[in-house]
């Protein structure tokens, strides 16, 4: 006698892990809610008043972080060869060597040879080449951590692919805020696409029938804005341009993941979000640039 495979009862094509402990509906990986008792389904979650929630309920077997640990090592690389080409002084973000200055985000400004520079310029590489460089040794060391933190776990869950398409697009949207609030202020660094993995995350607890104010994820993204505009120095556009960006690619991948098993249709639809986030990126940076700076074209 052959015995039928049981299935989730809101993903028909994978298998079910378990069944929830209240409706004893099968459920799988995706759609398991861990609560004080076994796991719940997402209908179920939202409406228990018990539930205990953490970002390690996004996890799938579906292997381990290894874009994560590609992005983390190309940071790496890139620091130790900013730290050779520009000495000592880049461990404490003192001075920027020719690595930084050829790769760092600007819409448009001056060189150290008095050359106009910038994505206006038609530099257009700088809006993903920032996303790799760092303003020193606590810099490096807090984005990495972050990347490590959310990465290990939100990969694994969206896989590969999905995770990667993500990554870029909360990279580029980033970069967008950057040129669209501060154009002519060099800026470095993978905080915009960290900040959209957090926005990611958001949209995968509400996707997944979890309030992020009650799983501690909404108090930990309002202190990251209120650190973002209260101390000097740190890039409000790219913060809140890579918020925006992550948070709506995460709304459209995790819907998407709900309805195919397919990543196909969650990467394509991160590469129209992120071909017009670039599309604004060279808007922005020729016709946003302060005028003073006087090589651009008056529009």
């Amino acid at each position: 006698m052959t015995t039928g495979i049981v299935t989730c009862y809101r993903h028909h094509y994978r298998r079910a892990g378990v069944t929830c402990q209240r409706c004893a509906r099968p459920i799988c990986p995706s759609c398991m809610v861990p609560a004080s008792v076994g796991f719940h389904c997402p209908e179920c979650a939202r409406a228990g008043a018990q539930q205990v929630h953490t970002m390690r309920s996004l996890r799938a077997p579906s292997g381990g972080p290894v874009v994560t640990q590609v992005l983390i090592a190309l940071n790496a690389v890139v620091f130790l060869a900013d730290l050779v080409v520009g000495g000592a002084a880049s461990l404490w973000a003192s001075s920027y060597s020719r690595i930084s200055e050829w790769g760092l985000l600007v819409g448009a400004a001056l060189g150290s040879n008095g050359q106009p520079i910038g994505v206006a310029d038609g530099q257009s590489w700088r809006i993903v080449t920032s996303g790799f460089l760092h303003a020193g040794l606590v810099h490096i060391g807090m984005n990495m951590l972050v990347l490590w933190i959310l990465g290990s776990q939100f990969e694994p869950a969206l896989g590969r692919a999905r995770f990667l398409a993500l990554y870029l697009t909360s990279l580029v949207a980033g970069a967008f805020g950057v040129l669209l609030v501060s154009p002519t202020s060099p800026t470095v660094g993978a905080s915009g696409a960290i900040f959209g993995l957090l926005g990611a995350a958001f949209a995968a607890q509400r996707a997944r029938g979890i309030d992020p104010w009650r799983s501690g994820l909404g108090g930990l993204l309002i202190l990251n804005l209120v650190i973002t505009f209260a101390v000097p120095g740190i890039s409000v556009g790219g913060h809140v341009g890579g918020l925006v960006g992550g948070l709506l690619a995460g709304f459209v991948v995790f819907r998407l993941d709900e309805r195919t098993r397919s990543a196909v249709p969650a990467v394509l639809a991160c590469a129209a979000i992120t071909a017009v986030l670039w599309v604004g990126c060279l808007w922005a940076a020729s016709h946003w640039a302060d005028p003073v700076l006087g090589f651009l074209p008056s529009r």
